[in-house]
């Protein structure tokens, strides 16, 4: 056949013969071009060692998760965002470490666990006995939003996708509506799967004339394909978090009929966390915790836990102090369980003021 070819071109003209020759240099030399462009804009993208770096802890997910990419058929949007995924053995907070909010999770297993992990008990023709498709945990910083998310995932068995709005945002045009596109395609796959949306007000504020282009696409993109869960029956809820409710578009609210308060311990409240927190710490006769939460109206879950972190610390401090510093001796406790001595009350700090003005309260916008 080669010698066919060079026959053929043994007998066209010199002109033929140049011009094949220089459209055949045109075509490899524009081969080149095209990869040198694409290796020099890789290059200089600035995102690209990002990218990289999500690519990397998504394969690790996938591993972890005993996900084979060609099985499910990710594409790469979806194999970026399977690095926010969280399998439930991974969580390591369940119903039980979470204090005063027994009426919170008694709900949350009614109407949205129970629903989710058994869908073929509740089945109706009008689609009425599902689960709701979206969810807002709202009420004042530090009263457990994040942790109860978590747990709900724990407990349901659902894949937790923990989202920020820096995983659906991009500098190319047209990147974010994909990228969001893909989490609910990902998250079809991995049903029943939660989407949780920490701080959901920074994310979904209420849409105004000045808002970017890109960032009312990719709302709509997300609305969207949010109301495309409520008329299938996928097992996919949305879970946003805030202290900041009516900063939260109302077409978001609408999609999150919802919507669970969760605010500042009662005493009895206050009484269940101490006594979480407090369960494994030696402590003094006379140490009531009864007493304690008396003295903590007003504090939010993080502070009870602040406020015990503190007390618990005294013991420990006062030993490094006895080891005056040495380090060689302090290597040498470290080998062994400390011997500290058990926590007093005057340990917690209840001589300095206590907070007298509680958290402003965080009401639900009405909707029309």
């Amino acid at each position: 056949m080669t010698f066919l070819n060079q026959l053929k071109l043994s007998n066209l003209s010199p002109t033929t013969k140049k011009a094949f020759s220089d459209l055949t240099l045109l075509a490899i030399s524009q081969i080149f071009l095209f990869y040198g462009v694409k290796y020099i804009l890789a290059r200089a993208d600035p995102s690209r060692q990002s990218k990289d770096q999500l690519l990397k802890k998504s394969k690790k997910v996938m591993k972890s998760l005993g996900i084979d990419r060609k099985t499910l058929q990710l594409d790469d949007h979806e194999a970026m965002l399977i690095g926010e995924v969280v399998q439930p053995d991974e969580i390591d907070v369940g119903f039980s470490d979470v204090g005063g909010l027994d009426p919170i999770i008694n709900d949350l297993k009614e109407s949205i666990i129970f629903p989710l992990c058994y869908p073929s008990s509740f089945k109706s023709s009008a689609g009425l006995f599902s689960s709701p498709k979206g969810v807002l945990l709202y009420g004042p910083p530090g009263c457990g939003k994040t942790m109860l998310a978590k747990t709900l995932a724990k407990e349901s068995g659902a894949m937790f996708i923990n989202i920020k709005p820096s995983d659906l945002s991009s500098k190319w045009f047209g990147e974010s509506s994909k990228l969001v596109a893909a989490l609910f395609s990902l998250s079809q796959k991995l049903q029943p799967s939660i989407i949780f949306i920490d701080e959901i007000d920074s994310f979904m504020r209420e849409r105004s004339r000045t808002d970017h282009e890109v960032s009312g696409m990719m709302k709509a993109e997300f609305m969207t394909l949010w109301d495309g869960l409520a008329t299938g029956s996928s097992r996919i809820l949305v879970l946003g978090a805030t202290n900041r409710p009516n900063d939260i578009d109302p077409a978001i609210l609408r999609r999150m009929p919802k919507r669970i308060p969760v605010g500042l311990p009662n005493l009895q409240q206050r009484t269940n966390i101490l006594k979480l927190l407090l369960k494994d710490i030696k402590m003094e006769e006379g140490v009531r915790v009864e007493y304690l939460a008396e003295k903590t109206a007003n504090y939010s879950g993080s502070d009870l836990k602040e406020f015990c972190r503190t007390a618990v610390m005294a013991p420990v401090k006062e030993y490094v102090r006895s080891m005056g510093g040495d380090k060689s001796a302090m290597e040498e406790a470290s080998q062994s369980e400390l011997e500290l001595r058990p926590v007093r009350l005057d340990d917690f700090a209840l001589d300095s003021s206590p907070r007298q003005e509680p958290h402003a309260a965080v009401p639900m916008p009405a909707l029309d």
